[in-house]
């Protein structure tokens, strides 16, 4: 259908004037409007309240793929963009959209963005069910936001993608472990290093758990935990930590080119607690006084 004059007012009418009258065009966007505001509110940006059904209904096309018109201006039916499935199940354009944003990522983050942009625009994060496929794309999408340098919106997706496979999977599964360190990620990058250093933390426990406190992927959550203890301020409890990691990461994965990037960081944290007065003699700490250290480094 297409808006049409009459008289003082926009009406739809579809090809041919198939309808003896068109259905009133302000009325149509009223309903339309309401039905965004109900099922995705967070998509309309506003400051004043309640959001005005007109504001919401200009949002229209990035959450409804189709709108069917029956006899009056409230009388419709609406397609969204992003209908899910029950839970395990993914719908066919999500799926889609999902594989084609996963190629496209390695190459080219800010197509891949935007096709998965288009893919959740009528998605709600802070609201959204527990779903394995949007929970997927969210994580995709959180990674790409990371990349991107928008910490803010990396954070929200981020944020499902976590809660979404801890509810589905329990909270050591590898999906879950992943998505927390996504999380981490981009806390850290927005600059919130207290969350950043609970979400390191808890990951590193995780880790020690599942795979091991030897476990590569363990050491190097420890290291970024050292780097984010200096970010928050505590120089001497990030040397000792990182220190030890060093230590153990030269022991378990003898070679590995991670313990050349590890020992870069100690440098560096070690000028850069330098600069700021906080180098102090060295303490001699057995593994379980750097523990406590570490743990209460917010006190």
């Amino acid at each position: 259908m297409t808006s049409t004059p009459d008289g003082d007012r926009l009406v739809y009418q579809c090809p041919g004037n198939c309808r003896p009258r068109g259905l009133d065009a302000a009325a149509v966007a009223n309903t339309v409007g309401r039905a965004v505001l109900r099922h995705t509110p967070a998509i309309v940006t506003a400051t004043g309240h309640p959001k005005s059904a007109n504001l919401a209904a200009a949002h229209v096309g990035r959450v409804l793929a189709r709108i069917t018109a029956g006899h009056t201006a409230t009388d419709l039916r609406f397609t969204w963009r992003v209908a899910l499935a029950p839970a395990g199940h993914a719908t066919p354009a999500l799926s889609e959209r999902l594989r084609s944003a996963r190629t496209l990522a390695a190459t080219d983050p800010v197509r891949a963005r935007e096709v998965l942009r288009d893919a959740l625009a009528g998605v709600d994060p802070a609201a959204a069910d527990a779903n394995p496929a949007l929970a997927d794309a969210a994580h995709l999408q959180a990674e790409l936001l990371i990349r991107l340098g928008n910490s803010a919106a990396a954070i929200r997706w981020a944020s499902y993608a976590h809660h979404s496979h801890s509810h589905l999977h329990g909270p050591s599964a590898r999906p879950v472990l992943t998505t927390l360190h996504t999380l981490a990620t981009a806390h850290r990058q927005a600059g919130h290093h207290q969350r950043a250093y609970h979400a390191y933390r808890h990951l590193a426990d995780q880790l020690t758990v599942t795979v091991g406190p030897d476990a590569h992927p363990t050491l190097a959550t420890q290291a970024t935990l050292a780097l984010v203890l200096r970010d928050l301020g505590h120089c001497g409890a990030a040397r000792h930590l990182l220190a030890d990691t060093i230590t153990t990461h030269r022991r378990a994965h003898p070679h590995h080119p991670a313990t050349a990037r590890m020992l870069q960081h100690l440098h560096e944290l070690w000028r850069h607690c330098a600069d700021r007065g906080h180098n102090h003699p060295d303490i001699e700490f057995d593994a379980a006084e750097n523990q406590r250290q570490h743990s209460h480094a917010e006190d």
